[in-house]
């Protein structure tokens, strides 16, 4: 449950770092944080899925810091990439 806490926040963080990044793709503060949120489960749920001693931690309930560091970066990052994806799909649609 820690392990998902961590990936959202970090999601959001992600997703808001990628907005101020790429200003035109942004979608504004709550539309970074949600898509960050979105992919920061997604990007956490990915990293539990390729490394299993990740998940064994997360599932045990014992947090160790590379399962913390791991939930951080599979969060932030895959809140980063969901942002910039909806961010450009949504340029692309204005410009049609």
């Amino acid at each position: 449950m820690m392990s998902l806490i961590i990936s959202l926040l970090s999601g959001a963080l992600g997703g808001n770092a990628a907005g101020k990044l790429m200003p035109n793709s942004s979608l504004g503060v709550l539309g970074n944080s949600i898509a960050g949120i979105l992919g920061g489960g997604l990007g956490g749920k990915l990293i539990g899925m390729l490394a299993p001693a990740v998940a064994a931690a997360a599932s045990s309930g014992s947090m160790d810091i590379g399962s913390i560091l791991a939930s951080v970066a599979g969060g932030g990052v895959g809140g980063g990439v969901l942002m910039a994806v909806i961010g450009m799909i949504k340029n692309a649609m204005n410009k049609g």
